[in-house]
């Protein structure tokens, strides 16, 4: 609640601003008027130039549009907009977490839930509250853009990045992404910056401005299912043949394993601790990418265990 009332003071003040420039504007307009006036009669002193330029001008009465009762208003709608917004995001989230199908699809849309809902709360308080005339609306929009331009350029930056993933939908809410060197889900994206809960529970929050210059790895793009690769160093006298058929058997039984993709083995040379070995990658898709983590690490420890079991893999001729 309070950042909303903080976006509601700077709003404030950006306004007020805009009244100072509108009253600027004004003046200057009336002083090219008194100018021109005066140039056809006698001439002015400066004295008298400011008394013809004070009467002439008409200063905005900003008491008709801002008043403790629009204020106090205002503060009403941001309340119920804050619960409303709230609630619905709330219940879009218990309905989505009902099924990992739902969780992908209905978790997509908050984020533009969160916006249509702010925007018609902003366009109620603006139009249906302040009402102010489109000279001052012109005059605010310019004060805006000079208070961005001057003291805000990266909050800019993240918000021009947030709308462009929203509308490019690189990820969505409940992928699997991997930035840099952060890789987890997407668990919430706004305007400004994109959180992400890596493997060790561990919550990063990403600039959306940041994210419109990286590269950016989706391993679901959008679907309930993710690939998993286990990786597996053997001594480079194994049978692979034998060890793929006990590799893939251990994957295709597996109670996380999504069989409606192909399971494959990968063999490829490679060194390690200075002796030459396969490196096995055995891939496989996980029905639910939440389980994405636990899956690979139950092929890891079941594919060493039944190797140790068929004597293939011993203390004297692992890695």
């Amino acid at each position: 609640m309070r950042k909303y009332l903080n976006i509601l003071f700077v709003l404030g003040c950006l306004f007020i601003g805009s009244q100072v420039l509108f009253a600027q504007n004004q003046i200057a307009d009336t002083i090219v008027e008194t100018a021109t006036v005066t140039t056809d009669s006698t001439t002015l002193s400066n004295d008298d130039m400011i008394k013809s330029i004070g009467e002439k001008l008409e200063a905005p009465d900003v008491s008709k549009i801002v008043s403790f009762s629009k204020i106090f208003w205002a503060l009403v709608f941001i309340a119920i907009g804050y619960f409303t917004v709230r609630f619905l995001t709330r219940t879009i989230e218990i309905w989505s977490e009902k099924s990992p199908d739902r969780r992908v699809k209905g978790k997509a849309i908050v984020p533009i839930v969160k916006i249509v809902c702010w925007s018609v709360i902003a366009y109620f308080i603006v139009k249906g509250i302040f009402n102010p005339p489109v000279e001052s609306l012109i005059a605010f929009g310019a004060s805006v853009g000079v208070a961005v331009g001057f003291a805000a350029q990266d909050i800019l930056k993240n918000i021009f990045g947030g709308f462009v993933i929203i509308i490019d939908r690189p990820f969505k809410v409940g992928d699997k992404i991997e930035v840099g060197s952060t890789y987890g889900e997407v668990l919430d994206m706004s305007l400004r910056s994109t959180r992400v809960q890596t493997a060790d529970d561990s919550i990063v929050t990403l600039p959306n401005g940041d994210l419109m210059n990286q590269s950016i790895s989706n391993s679901n793009s959008g679907e309930t299912n993710c690939q998993v690769v286990a990786e597996i160093y053997l001594p480079i006298t194994i049978n692979t043949h034998q060890v793929r058929k006990i590799a893939m058997e251990v994957a295709r039984v597996s109670n996380y394993v999504y069989l409606a993709k192909p399971v494959a083995v990968i063999f490829v040379n490679d060194i390690k601790y200075n002796k030459l070995c396969y490196k096995m990658r055995l891939k496989a898709y996980v029905m639910d990418i939440r389980f994405e983590f636990a899956f690979k690490s139950e092929l890891t420890e079941n594919v060493i265990k039944e190797l140790l079991a068929c004597k293939i893999l011993s203390s004297e001729n692992s890695i």
